[in-house]
């Protein structure tokens, strides 16, 4: 049976814990760049995971991911940080790790190879039709992302697979396959290093793209966010002021007319007439900022225009 890449050592690794501490930790590290260039051939696929993600999430949907042990940690780390960076809630964010909250405190092995569990763990949450799942696993072949996807395509979802091995059994199910083809270990078979690199990688830029398709980045701004403390309030503000051309105690005080939106806040600042219009113009726009300035600029152009006629007419 031939080894699987992820489980193949390196060939430079030979007499790695000979070599001088600066040299050891040279290899590793470009060993690391060459895992993190792999997601460069991915990009194609990554583009239409998250369109698939925009939708599903823009159609009332719900996203989850299904992984195991460092794959999980990746998708962890992905998705405890899109509510608050993309002010999507945190129900339409579903979490499937391997073990639950209990390998969070000891990552072992066991609870990768829990079948029923996964398909328990979909039940539990709800997940069906109108929902997607974004599976990860290293070698493509963990029981427990495998039966995730099972579970999850009998209940109508649609599936995102992310492996580091090409032709593997996660992908025949997937409606969008991202193929990481990272190079062999360092250290043989831990995919914490380069495997997971580029996992995260492709992960951040997915739901980042995600978020773009869903109106949340305005001219490289989160417009979106959930300005929950000190640090994420100056933020909001400081993002008002920068888009709404106007200065920081205004944009404070915009924020705090808006209910903490900020794209709302914006449009104050460019001219709406209160909060409820800047809401009106953000729906009719699908949320999104760019059209909604314009659809706002167009108005205003027409009320001095007419404003204008009738002044001249007197």
């Amino acid at each position: 049976m031939a080894v699987s890449r992820t489980e193949q050592r390196n060939e430079r690794a030979s007499g790695l814990e000979e070599r001088s501490p600066e040299d050891a930790l040279r290899l590793l590290h470009e060993a690391q760049i060459e895992a993190a260039a792999s997601v460069s051939r991915a990009t194609d696929s990554i583009a239409r995971a998250a369109r698939l993600a925009a939708d599903t999430l823009a159609s009332g949907g719900r996203l989850a991911y299904a992984a195991a042990g460092s794959s999980g940690l990746m998708a962890l780390a992905d998705a405890l940080e899109i509510p608050g960076t993309y002010g999507i809630s945190a129900d339409r964010i579903v979490i499937l790790l391997a073990g639950g909250i209990a390998s969070l405190n000891r990552l072992a092995g066991s609870y990768e190879d829990d079948k029923s569990q996964a398909a328990i763990d979909v039940a539990a949450a709800g997940l069906g039709q109108g929902d997607c799942l974004i599976a990860i696993s290293a070698s493509g072949t963990t029981p427990y992302a495998l039966a995730a996807i099972e579970a999850a395509k009998q209940r109508g979802m649609k599936i995102i697979s992310i492996a580091n091995n090409p032709a593997v059994p996660m992908f025949d199910q997937a409606d969008v396959t991202i193929v990481l083809e990272t190079p062999p270990e360092m250290v043989a078979g831990s995919t914490r290093m380069g495997a997971g690199t580029a996992q995260k990688i492709a992960l951040n830029l997915l739901s980042t793209l995600m978020a773009i398709h869903l109106g949340h980045v305005h001219d490289g701004y989160m417009v979106n966010l959930s300005a929950d403390n000190i640090k994420l309030r100056e933020r909001a503000a400081g993002i008002v002021a920068a888009i709404g051309a106007c200065e920081m105690s205004d944009a404070v005080r915009l924020l705090e007319a808006s209910g903490g939106s900020v794209k709302a806040a914006i449009l104050l600042a460019a001219g709406a007439t209160g909060p409820q219009n800047a809401q009106e113009i953000l729906e009719s726009n699908q949320q999104r900022l760019r059209p909604s300035l314009s659809e706002l600029k167009g108005s205003l152009a027409l009320v001095n225009g007419t404003a204008h006629m009738g002044a001249t007419g007197d």
